[in-house]
């Protein structure tokens, strides 16, 4: 086999192995988001073991020594369980990542990119960290939305990786969207920014501080209250499980929350309509509509968190959705930026 044929073939498996990342991660995303929203952060109360058990403690022996080894925590088996799952499929995600970083050191002199894969590695390993510290810092605020957004940034730069292999030709004659690339450029920081405001009333339980549309509940404005609303280190406690601000502080973060979701969709409705009418392809005309309809579908499933009072279903898909439309947007703007 010549040099060429090898190098693809190496090639192919780094593809393949990042696209499965593609989807663990994802599977991570929601396990980790399903994990919070059953209250079973703190399912477990040490790391990387659950009652130092690689399962979790559920014959009453097992159960009254862990009690006795950790006797602040009352070992409940189910929520163990979410939060080990959660744990087993994060270390796999981990070792994937790593294997990937491997075979890209190793092909690097055939072209294989080498910089990102070590950079996921990087982020993936402080992620480890930061799921050691949701537990070890009792759920603190901003290490859980740390947590969720290093979660995000791992997806995002394996998907980043995923386009850079694909290496996908751009029709050469449809120039007259190109100058919309630094708008979807601004839109990725936008929505970064929903993200996080998002991550940070998760982290604090305020998704259920207001609970009517379009902004809050009537009087909120009297409520607003900035002071310690966004303090990224809150006064000490023994844990911050459910939250430590008082009502008006996390009314103040679920509106912000809201007003951003407002101007990121306003945002990035404007982007997808100027890109689908001025296209002259329908690369980017189908580029453009898939960020439209994981955009609708995201309005509409936050929209239904407050109409239903939060249902879990609902709040796990809002937060994967909001990772697809990431995406969506990663793509399209890869695709505006990309020097042909």
């Amino acid at each position: 086999m010549n040099e060429q044929a090898l190098y693809s073939q190496h090639n192919h498996v780094v593809k393949k192995l990042v696209f499965v990342s593609i989807l663990l991660t994802l599977v991570v995303v929601a396990l980790g988001v399903y994990t919070r929203l059953t209250h079973a952060g703190l399912g477990c109360p040490d790391w990387p073991m659950c009652y130092g058990l690689i399962g979790v403690p559920e014959t009453a022996e097992q159960i009254a020594k862990a009690e006795l080894a950790h006797p602040d925590s009352k070992v409940v088996p189910h929520k163990a369980w979410n939060e080990m799952i959660h744990r087993y499929f994060a270390g796999a995600l981990g070792l994937l990542i790593l294997v990937i970083a491997f075979l890209s050191f190793k092909n690097r002199a055939q072209g294989t990119p080498l910089r990102l894969p070590l950079l996921i590695l990087a982020i993936v390993t402080f992620q480890a960290a930061l799921g050691m510290w949701t537990v070890t810092m009792m759920l603190m605020p901003i290490i859980v939305m740390a947590h969720l957004l290093g979660g995000f940034t791992t997806l995002c730069l394996l998907f980043l990786l995923h386009l850079r292999l694909n290496n996908n030709r751009i029709n050469r004659s449809d120039f007259s969207v190109k100058k919309y690339g630094r708008y979807a450029l601004l839109g990725i920081v936008i929505l970064t920014g929903q993200i996080a405001l998002g991550g940070w009333t998760s982290a604090n339980y305020a998704a259920l501080s207001c609970v009517e549309l379009p902004i809050c509940q009537s009087g909120w404005q009297e409520q607003m209250n900035f002071e310690n609303s966004f303090d990224l280190i809150p006064p000490k406690r023994d844990s911050y499980e459910f939250g430590h601000l008082e009502h008006d502080e996390r009314v103040t973060i679920h509106v912000m929350h809201r007003l951003g979701a407002i101007v990121t969709t306003v945002y990035l409705a404007w982007l997808i309509l100027m890109i689908y009418f001025k296209a002259q392809t329908s690369t980017f005309k189908l580029s453009a509509l898939s960020v439209g309809f994981v955009l609708f579908s995201q309005v509409i499933l936050g929209i239904s968190n407050i109409w239903f009072s939060l249902p879990l279903f609902v709040a796990v898909a809002h937060n994967v959705v909001a990772a697809c439309l990431m995406l969506t947007l990663i793509a399209l703007t890869y695709r505006l930026r990309r020097k042909i």
